[in-house]
């Protein structure tokens, strides 16, 4: 349904993103996720039509957004970061307005605005003018007018700004009900949206894609397994010497007690780990026992999960060292020049 190859746009001479590749399917919620600058609504305003690419294309229902401009809008509803709103109209006016310039016949406008009121939990606001709502009664108008066309793909950019949080959870319901009879790009910086619900992430870091899969297959692949947090009484640095040693274990760190997912308080006289497991192996047992044989008071001891933020730390800071490292390494030639 929507396919972007090798876009890149730069302003003057900054590279606002950089040959981003993925692919949306049919009915498929995919979170596009980064941090503020990241490239997230550049992509997004190209992929609606509102800015063109320097280089690469894209496609969504099979149009070039950039040969077939009027045909792709036709196609996708947007909801850029600020809502596209008319302040002196009324909701339900606001919604025929739309309906009408998005080509909806003019028998179907009235179904199609009942419908997008009554999605966005706008029954009691119909007849209240724009400029009156809350910020977040807003943002749900915005949500109405990308989808009281009814297209089958739909870009929302940050849909949850300035919301309470329950509106933000109507709102992921929501998007998670338009599933399957659209294809729909979330673009975010907040991570729970995406693991909440996407059931595909495409990470964008400093203008390029840095990893896309399923939230579960990036947590699996990119990170280094699960593992455990564990407290005991005696030296760290022995503890660690002796649970290098266990099967299964690829890692063994020091963690200051505050890092601990406990309510325990701190003791002068424990040591706090974390232990990172190889991946398909469950070396909890042999800690335990490791640690026991050897005369640790073992007090507590926690299995831990990665997280789709351990993901996103990992991707972003190993993308960001990289480019320090290029950076030095490009220097110091052009010193030795």
């Amino acid at each position: 349904m929507i396919s972007v190859e090798h876009l890149s746009k730069i302003y003057g001479s900054t590279q606002a993103i950089s040959d981003v590749t993925f692919n949306v399917e049919p009915g498929e919620i995919l979170g596009f996720l980064g941090p503020n600058g990241a490239g997230k609504t550049t992509t997004m305003r190209i992929l609606a039509g509102y800015l063109p690419a320097s280089s690469g294309t894209a496609r969504i229902a099979g149009f070039d957004v950039h040969e077939n401009s009027l045909l792709v809008r036709q196609r996708i509803g947007y909801l850029p970061e600020t809502p596209p709103l008319y302040p002196e109209m009324t909701v339900e006016g606001f919604l025929y307005f739309v309906a009408r310039i998005k080509g909806v016949r003019a028998g179907d406008r009235t179904s199609k605005v009942a419908a997008a009121i009554e999605r966005c939990n706008l029954q009691d606001k119909r007849h209240v003018i724009i400029r009156k709502l809350s910020k977040g009664y807003r943002q749900r108008v915005g949500i109405a007018q990308a989808i009281v066309h009814d297209p089958p793909a739909i870009i929302l950019d940050e849909p949850t700004v300035g919301l309470d949080p329950r509106q933000i959870i109507e709102v992921r319901n929501l998007i998670k009900s338009l599933a399957g009879s659209h294809t729909i790009i979330l673009s975010t910086h907040i991570l729970p949206e995406v693991s909440m619900t996407c059931s595909r992430v495409a990470i964008i870091n400093r203008g390029r894609v840095v990893a896309t899969d399923t939230p579960e297959n990036l947590m699996t692949q990119l990170t280094k397994g699960s593992g455990y947090e564990i407290e005991i009484e005696g030296e760290a640095a022995l503890a660690k010497q002796v649970l290098q040693n266990v099967p299964g274990v690829s890692l063994v760190e020091s963690i200051p007690a505050v890092g601990m997912h406990t309510h325990s308080a701190f003791r002068e006289n424990r040591a706090y780990l974390r232990v990172i497991s190889q991946l398909g192996t469950e070396p909890g047992g042999d800690i335990a026992t490791a640690l026991i044989r050897r005369g640790f008071g073992l007090h507590e001891m926690r299995r831990v999960s990665a997280t789709l933020e351990d993901v996103f730390l990992q991707l972003t800071t190993e993308e960001k060292n990289l480019e320090t490292e290029t950076e030095t390494a490009e220097a110091n030639e052009g010193e030795a020049a």
